[in-house]
């Protein structure tokens, strides 16, 4: 096992003025055995980063290493790394065995270690039943674990996984989501994952480096990036539903949405343009009719089992709200009044987008 350096990580197409910059110095330090995940919306340079890594793309600048030795110009079969893709990439004339086999023969391993360290991984993976079939023979689940169980026989210092539930129906993403926990409780190696899914990003990372544009806008545990995301692109990206994001103008205990005044729980953190945030799930209490709080007039309703959300304007700014499913809804043009409290509250900068406090 080892730890990752990613430092000043740049990555351009092209040449001179008119070279295309897709990674602008990603800096992140990973320990030797965390699992974190690279997370963010299509394009933002999450599959790049990561192939960087592998060594399947060139760094334009900066430095990558893994454990001590700097890997910019090694080869990517030379990194001791594994990497397991989206595609599952398995041999349709060999066996399950012989898939998971075959690097080691390539690398003349012995047979009777070959043995060994397939049968540990298919025992790992509970794949030990299906070590004869052919991959048509399995569902797109086994097909997934059995490319996962070619990486494992590798013993590599590091694993990457380049999105590898996307193929998966949303059952079949939650279990193998648990089977990767384990397998990494079991072996501790140093994991990178990327994913486009923050329920992925939530659930399985001990870090996360939320991705935009092709720069690092947060780096942290999931708790840190929900409770503080750093910029409005956390606040909106990270959650489901995601944050509500208002843009108006606050002094002291007022704010200012569209015309429509909003009595805060605190003062804001100073006067002016400020974004304010909420979570739908954070609105302390809710009543229908006559009260004291926001008013919310209820647009539409959407029932999710064990949620409801309930959709309407604060001013001229939409607003979702989170309710539970056993609760008596309210009717479409109902007005809510809203009661919230002040550590719920995330105030933005209206320019640069960045967390005020």
């Amino acid at each position: 096992m080892a730890s990752i350096s990613i430092r000043n990580l740049v990555k351009r197409y092209g040449h001179g003025p008119s070279a295309n910059q897709v990674i602008h110095g990603v800096d992140a330090e990973i320990s030797d055995g965390e699992f974190v995940v690279i997370v963010g919306p299509s394009g933002c340079g999450k599959s790049t980063l990561l192939r960087m890594v592998a060594g399947l793309e060139e760094v334009s600048e900066g430095e990558i290493r893994i454990g001590d030795r700097v890997v910019n110009n090694v080869e990517p079969a030379d990194r001791d790394i594994a990497m397991v893709f989206q595609n599952y990439a398995l041999y349709p004339h060999m066996s399950v065995y012989d898939n998971m086999a075959y690097g080691l023969k390539i690398k003349k391993v012995p047979v009777d270690e070959i043995r060994t360290r397939v049968d540990k991984a298919a025992k790992i993976l509970e794949l030990s039943a299906l070590l004869d079939r052919k991959p048509r023979a399995l569902s797109g689940g086994q097909r997934q674990r059995v490319a996962m169980g070619r990486a494992i026989v590798r013993n590599p210092q590091v694993f990457l996984f380049d999105e590898p539930l996307s193929n998966l129906d949303a059952k079949l993403r939650a279990q193998t989501r648990l089977e990767i926990q384990k397998l990494h409780a079991e072996l501790g190696v140093t994991s990178l994952f990327v994913t486009h899914d923050q329920v992925e990003a939530m659930t399985l990372a001990q870090r996360m480096i939320v991705m935009n544009g092709g720069r690092m806008e947060q780096f942290g545990t999931p708790e840190e990036v929900y409770a503080r995301p750093a910029s409005t692109f956390v606040a909106g990206f990270i959650g489901s539903p995601p944050m509500n994001l208002m843009p108006g103008q606050a002094d002291g205990w007022r704010f200012t949405v569209g015309g429509h005044v909003l009595t805060l729980p605190a003062a804001a953190p100073r006067a002016g343009e400020l974004i304010m945030g909420l979570r739908p799930e954070h609105v302390t209490d809710w009543k229908v009719g006559q009260g004291q709080g926001w008013a919310l007039k209820v647009e539409m309703l959407e029932m999710l089992g064990a949620e409801r959300l309930v959709y309407g304007h604060l001013g001229t700014q939409m607003f979702t709200l989170r309710i539970d499913g056993t609760h008596v809804p309210p009717k479409i043009g109902d007005t809510l009044y809203l009661q919230v409290e002040r550590q719920h509250l995330h105030w933005f900068d209206a320019k640069t987008l960045q967390r005020v406090v």
